[in-house]
């Protein structure tokens, strides 16, 4: 039985297993251990009472994975089941039935599975129904070789408020503490994930950009053997060169991104250099995106706040702006990117948007993008990973929505660096 109740079921299947063994225990209880647990049954009421008990259940078991999706259907459900344990128990002898105490099951269910006021209001119910039952036995007073069995009662009474209160309050504060401990197992599952994904990108990264030392240097000398054999300069020439002084430049700032994490070299930053900074790496590495820049502040206020930034920082914004060019490219043959600023009223985080218009984020790998390397037609989202890395290191955070007129919106929030 304890392996039938384990995790090997679903949860709506327990549930459905614990509802059939009570009308089952009701059954037999009724049919073969009546006398044997001093219970007063009416019979013709308790039929009709199992008669609706059963093709009651087997409507909910038929239909049980649809109607307990949702929290307000198995409340439902448990408080039908309340109701007709409450007829069994009063067709059965009422508060002097020794089984009255099964009314705490449904309240246990609701309490593991529902958020809390569902046990309290279905505590309610049965507490009420039980209390109008123990009303109506202390009516007729009861001797029991000499001792008031009113007293007892009051007692099984008293004894149910106390067990109802206590699985009501113990049971649920428990189950939910354990899905917020099973929530943050999740989370650092995740972590990780990312984590062990960004060191196999870091090592594949750091392999491939020793190799490609040696060519470049390369390439650099068969360069300028060719400049100086055709004795001038002509356009393809100039553009080899620049392309060649581009990927020169991209490895030492990958040399010197690598150093500055391994050594933890943070450092505070002023918010109007980051700025010009990433203005003149567009220039020079994506001229032909169209920018519109938003800077709704100040540029005296720019120039006194700073933000934690390390080597990390302009190639996790520069991969951003990239994709928004490249996915606005695609949509409407202009790379074209907004490039909003902003500081919060109280000057504490300062939120830099980068919006494109391309086709947007699909719903499914919305959750997903920035956190997981993701499979999509344009590739597996591995800058949006290492830009998200990048940027929680530092305290910021990412966070991706699809613009209402079309196109993504990444917003990047920092922390304003208080000034002494």
């Amino acid at each position: 039985m304890a392996k039938i109740l384990g995790t090997s079921l679903p949860a709506a299947d327990q549930v459905a297993l614990l509802r059939t063994l009570g009308l089952l225990l009701q059954i037999s209880l009724t049919l073969f251990a009546a006398d044997t647990f001093g219970l007063s049954l009416q019979m013709e009421p308790l039929v009709y009472v199992f008669v609706l008990e059963v093709l009651y259940l087997s409507f909910t078991l038929a239909l049980r994975k649809p109607l307990f999706i949702k929290e307000g259907g198995l409340f439902i459900a448990l408080s039908l089941d309340t109701l007709l344990w409450i007829s069994w128990l009063y067709f059965s002898g009422g508060a002097t039935n020794a089984f009255i105490s099964l009314l705490l099951l449904p309240i246990a269910l609701a309490a593991v599975t529902l958020p809390i006021w569902a046990p309290w209001v279905l505590t309610a119910i049965s507490t009420l129904a039980y209390s109008v039952m123990i009303f109506t036995a202390l009516k007729s007073p009861m001797q029991h070789h000499g001792m008031d069995m009113n007293s007892h009662y009051l007692g099984m009474w008293l004894n149910f408020v106390i067990s109802a209160l206590v699985i009501t309050t113990s049971v649920a504060l428990i189950t939910k503490r354990m899905h917020r401990q099973d929530a943050l197992l999740a989370y650092m599952r995740e972590g990780q994930l990312r984590q062990e994904q960004l060191l196999a990108l870091g090592t594949v990264s750091a392999q491939m950009a020793h190799q490609l030392a040696t060519p470049l240097s390369s390439l650099r000398l068969l360069l300028d053997e060719v400049k100086d054999d055709m004795n001038g300069t002509s356009i393809t020439i100039t553009e080899m060169e620049t392309a060649l002084s581009r990927c020169e430049h991209t490895l030492n700032e990958l040399r010197l991104a690598t150093e500055s994490i391994r050594d933890r070299r943070q450092r505070p930053q002023k918010i109007i250099e980051i700025i010009e900074g990433l203005k003149q790496k567009i220039l020079l590495l994506m001229p032909q995106t169209e920018l519109n820049w938003h800077i709704n502040c100040a540029p005296e206020q720019l120039s006194e706040l700073s933000i934690l930034t390390d080597m990390s920082l302009t190639p996790a914004i520069m991969a951003l702006i990239e994709n928004a060019a490249r996915a606005s490219a695609e949509t409407i043959n202009i790379p074209q990117v907004d490039i909003g600023l902003d500081i919060a009223p109280n000057a504490d985080q300062l939120y830099l948007q980068i919006r494109d218009y391309g086709a947007g984020i699909a719903p499914s790998l919305m959750p997903q993008l920035g956190t997981l390397l993701v499979q999509s037609p344009k590739g597996l989202g591995a800058a949006l990973l290492l830009s998200h890395a990048s940027l929680e290191r530092l305290g910021a955070e990412l966070i991706l929505a699809n613009h209402p007129q079309g196109g993504t919106v990444a917003q990047i929030r920092f922390t304003i660096l208080k000034t002494n």
